[in-house]
């Protein structure tokens, strides 16, 4: 007999058509995921609906750092940074399996064309003790300044002779995919959440006053009707949506900014740790960051004015890309050594003001309606909890009974997620496949490791050239409501955007695998890896077309370099 206790998504679909809920959460990303988890850790019956995957729209593209952002204090924007480093510290301790700390580099380049004027460097010193003193210094470290051998130390393909004095500082790297399916999880299992994904809000009740009364949704193909008090509205760029269907219009309040990642190969660029490299010929700067034996480079930042559902990386995002790093070391890379590539949409909040979206703020907005539909736009991944909190501390204020003191303090800053409590005993003398296992799923990994021990098969590669075990595959479909090929590939785990070739050839074996789990038949399986095949062969019609206009020419140097240390690992 399943329990509320469970993640099962045909179960969580009945509980909350025959029980109702207190709130319903709409949007499987991490506001959602965060909101849905600080309702039910307050003692109320919380229901979520996504209409396709957790975190797969932005909360799976983002530049999976938790950080307070450099630039904000460049922009006045110091609370949102002492928030922002608040938060930062509260996910190291409550997610230690999913969040690790990571050094970054910021090289400053000299002469004539540098596109870093050292004479700047005094200036951005004094951000750097602005930064650790704003809540930076939580981590346990303060920024240093390096001289420029250190810094080659750290990035060998670095344009050595145009190297200066350069800083070193630290934040917080996280898979924000495996973040939003934790805070999901651990909102069901541990605090009785009813979740679901691949179901679709489609029209909300009201009573004579306005109110909302219920929720119609649609999941495989029937349409269920969720009684509910209040709705949290998460849909990041699909919020307006949400509100058109409360409202009666639609309001056309998000300005929707464009994010775009590539990703290659470690040994062309070398970085021991992550770097921030400036864009020649423009004002932003990018992250480069390691990730086992990749590297992804990113972040643009630009308008969006297509369809919202599947933004793409197009050849000049690449060109965009490439011209940064290539700018930074000696060598060129290529379109060609580019072997993934990801695109997400950034919520931004319309302001009255125009200008470039870089400039836009990250600050969130709770918005409630008469009806008890509270809208949650804005906002970045580090600082979801307290985002969460806010709306959640709304929707309190608006129930329409007397709720018990208890339901109007969140409960979330010292919440441990699922898979932290074990996880530093599974570390202790663990070997390269427990490790692993123990950095994507925590405690939790024992369940794994015991699939592999029954069946040692399972404990193969899931896709050539990436850590992915065979397991992870089966455990994706039987415990975390994966329920495609795409959903494994590309959120279970993160073979999609690393390595995009790879998991084009291993989609047949992930169907074979999740199938006896899902109950699919070899229609639908081949239906599924047909789908996810067609999605990557548009991915790569969109950026295929990229040029080597504007890099050099020098071939990469062969450098002797230590290789990752595990802490800045994600894979």
């Amino acid at each position: 007999m399943i329990g509320p206790g469970w993640f099962d998504r045909a179960h969580a679909l009945r509980r909350m058509a025959d029980d109702g809920v207190d709130v319903l959460v709409v949007g499987g990303g991490i506001t959602g995921a965060g909101c849905a988890l600080d309702a039910a850790s307050r003692g109320l019956r919380v229901g979520l609906v996504e209409r396709d995957d957790f975190a797969s729209g932005t909360s799976s593209k983002s530049s999976k750092l938790v950080h307070g952002g450099l630039r904000y204090l460049q922009q006045g924007e110091v609370g949102l940074v002492y928030q922002a480093l608040h938060e930062r510290q509260r996910l190291l301790r409550n997610a230690p399996h999913l969040v690790q700390v990571l050094p970054f580099l910021i090289p400053m380049f000299t002469g004539k064309g540098g596109v870093l004027n050292p004479k700047l460097s005094r200036a951005l010193g004094s951000a750097m003790w602005a930064y650790d003193l704003t809540g930076g210094l939580r981590i346990g470290k303060r920024h240093e300044r390096i001289s420029a051998e250190e810094a080659v130390g750290y990035m060998p393909t670095l344009r050595a002779g145009r190297l200066a004095a350069s800083y070193l500082y630290y934040d917080a790297q996280a898979d924000d995919a495996r973040l939003t399916l934790a805070l999901a999880r651990t909102a069901a299992v541990d605090h009785g959440a009813a979740v679901a994904n691949g179901t679709r809000l489609v029209g909300l009740d009201k009573d004579a006053d306005g109110r909302v009364t219920a929720a119609r949704v649609e999941a495989d193909g029937q349409e269920l009707t969720i009684a509910c008090h209040a709705v949290v509205n998460a849909g990041g760029v699909w919020a307006d949506d949400v509100r058109a269907l409360d409202e009666g219009a639609h309001p056309d309040s998000i300005r929707p900014a464009k994010g775009v990642h590539i990703t290659v190969p470690w040994d062309l660029v070398r970085n021991r740790i992550a770097a921030v490299v400036p864009v020649p010929g423009d004002k932003r700067s990018v992250f480069v960051v390691p990730w086992g034996d990749l590297t992804y480079i990113g972040t643009t930042d630009t308008d969006y004015q297509g369809p919202v559902a599947d933004p793409q990386c197009t050849a000049e995002d690449v060109e965009y890309l490439l011209r940064a790093i290539n700018g930074a070391i000696e060598g060129t890379i290529t379109p060609a050594d580019v072997v993934g590539t990801w695109a997400g949409l950034r919520p931004l909040v319309k302001s009255a003001s125009s200008g470039r979206t870089a400039d836009l703020s990250r600050k969130h907005k709770v918005a409630p309606s008469p009806s008890g539909v509270t809208t949650i736009t804005g906002g970045k991944l580090t600082t979801y909890r307290e985002m969460a909190a806010d709306t959640i501390d709304e929707v309190v204020e608006g129930l329409p009974d007397p709720q018990p003191r208890s339901v109007r303090r969140s409960r979330t800053a010292k919440l441990r997620l699922r898979g932290a409590e074990g996880f530093e005993a599974l570390l202790t003398g663990a070997d390269a496949r427990t490790e692993h296992l123990a950095r994507r799923h925590g405690g939790e990994a024992r369940t794994l490791l015991a699939m592999v021990d029954r069946d040692p098969d399972l404990g193969r590669p899931l896709v050539e050239g990436l850590p992915y075990l065979r397991a992870e595959a089966v455990y994706a479909a039987r415990h975390e409501m994966a329920r495609t090929v795409d959903d494994v590939l590309s959120r279970r785990t993160r073979a999609r955007i690393l390595a995009r070739d790879a998991s084009d050839a291993a989609a047949e074996e992930v169907g074979a695998l999740i199938a006896p789990e899902l109950g699919l038949t070899p229609d639908q399986v081949a239906d599924q890896v047909a789908a996810y095949r067609a999605s990557l062969a548009e991915e790569r019609a969109a950026n295929e077309a990229a040029t080597d206009a504007e890099v050099a020419s020098e071939p990469v140097p062969a450098v002797d370099s230590p290789r990752l240390t595990e802490e800045t690992r994600l894979a």
